[in-house]
């Protein structure tokens, strides 16, 4: 009956409730125990009495304090300025009162006690010539059923019923206020995955506002994985398509016959060997961006001379770039330190990064390598003077399968898209990060910074 966490809400709220006047309700009772009605009504009558007294019309204090006592069956006494007392209209002097202590807390309910330990209720005040008047009368006897039918129940009838009841239906609200947000977003959960789910209106108070806004960001960035991940199987199907046909055809062509000649078969094989080592590049780079997705790549931290690493990687295209036409220079770096970092994945980026601006460089011109200190790291930088990356394409040029215009792409052979990705994961993976800078006609330069 209570599984709901409104229904719970609302019942922790009403036993709050009910606690809580259950107490004031105890409070009440005892404070009726110690000062009932009848107690109160008796002072108020007293008080009058009192009252009537000190008017008293030309008669003399005893004569009017005499007169009262009879018509009003109450004790009264005076007392001299010196508390000693002048008159007492009760005829049973064994039971003397004196005049009453002061006491250091104070009762609501005067009462005060004769020789025979009798308590009676009484009221005093203090006379213009310094003398004292104090009217008095037995304390009634009380049963707590007199208490509590006369007193306490109809109180508690006209206004604990009444405030309990509006309390509940507060109580009622105040749980809709907080579940009902809370139910908006176990139904919008439900709804997951889904592409056409909406955000929640924040609601409710603020930890559950807080809540609905992560939910809210948790659904974005659900929604953007599924469409990252239905654009990669778009890309991966795609990007093997065009080899897969070249295979099926040339493979087709070597059966059927229709490459007769050595020359054709000879060509048809090859074919079928490079877009075969196309395929096998791709994957191994699909494989490499999944443990870098995962956090299981294997990354092995050494010290690492960042411009015997650069010089060795200027080497190694050195045939490539003489056959472009097109000069690689490693500027000096005179007092690097050296980094902890993994040597063969560097050596991987910047492959990848030395390869692209080969192949996007004009005859004549020229790729640097360079690096220097800044801010507390290494900044290590790729440059070419070709035509550059246009303005629109530079957001996206470390996404995956993500291929600037054909100009720039200098044809299918020159890959799927995934090296500039791959850089990006493992510079990541270093704590590093990589940026581009680049201009038309002014070329490219890609920046990487690693933590010393």
């Amino acid at each position: 009956m209570f599984s709901s966490l409104r229904s719970r809400l609302w019942l922790s709220y009403a036993l709050l409730v009910v606690t809580a006047l259950s107490v004031v309700a105890v409070i009440l009772f005892i404070y009726l125990i110690r000062n009932p009605f009848l107690y109160r009504q008796t002072l108020e009558k007293l008080q009058a009495v009192q009252t009537v007294v000190m008017e008293r019309d030309g008669q003399s204090m005893s004569t009017a304090a005499e007169r009262a006592s009879k018509t009003f069956s109450v004790r009264i006494l005076l007392f001299s300025a010196d508390q000693q007392l002048l008159l007492d209209t009760y005829a049973n002097r064994e039971s003397e009162l004196s005049f009453p202590k002061q006491k250091i807390i104070p009762r609501n309910i005067p009462i005060a006690r004769d020789e025979k330990k009798t308590a009676w209720l009484y009221t005093i005040e203090k006379l213009p010539d310094d003398s004292y008047i104090m009217v008095a009368a037995p304390r009634p006897r009380v049963s707590l059923t007199n208490v509590f039918t006369d007193d306490f129940l109809p109180l508690i009838v006209q206004s604990g019923v009444i405030a309990l009841l509006l309390s509940l239906v507060a109580a009622f609200f105040f749980a809709r206020w907080i579940a009902d947000p809370l139910q908006k977003v176990v139904q919008a959960a439900r709804q997951m995955p889904s592409a056409e789910i909406k955000p929640v209106e924040p609601q409710g108070p603020h930890e559950v506002q807080e809540l609905t806004r992560a939910f809210n960001g948790m659904i974005l960035r659900t929604q953007a994985s599924q469409k990252s991940q239905r654009e990669f199987v778009a890309n991966v199907s795609h990007e093997m398509k065009t080899p897969l046909t070249s295979i099926q055809g040339f493979a087709q062509a070597i059966l059927d016959g229709t490459a007769d000649g050595e020359s054709s078969r000879q060509q048809a094989a090859q074919v079928i060997y490079d877009e075969s080592a196309r395929m096998h590049r791709m994957v191994l780079d699909l494989l490499d961006l999944a443990r870098l997705d995962a956090g299981t790549a294997d990354i092995k931290m050494s010290s690492v001379n960042i411009h015997a690493l650069l010089q060795a990687v200027a080497e190694k295209f050195a045939p490539q770039s003489q056959r472009a036409g097109v000069e690689i220079k490693v500027a000096p770096m005179d007092s690097l330190p050296v980094l902890k970092a993994d040597g063969d994945r560097l050596a991987q980026v910047f492959t990848n990064l030395v390869d692209n601006a080969l192949k996007f460089t004009p005859r004549g011109g020229r790729v640097s390598l360079s690096a220097a200190l800044v801010n507390g790291g290494m900044q290590i930088s790729v440059s070419d003077s070709g035509a550059g990356i246009p303005e629109a394409a530079q957001p996206h040029i470390f996404d995956r399968f993500y291929q600037a215009d054909p100009a720039r792409r200098g044809g299918e052979k020159h890959g799927a898209g995934l090296g500039l990705a791959i850089a990006r994961e493992l510079i990541q993976a270093h704590d590093g990060r990589i940026s581009v800078r680049s201009s038309p006609g002014g070329g490219t330069s890609f920046d990487v910074f690693l933590p010393l």
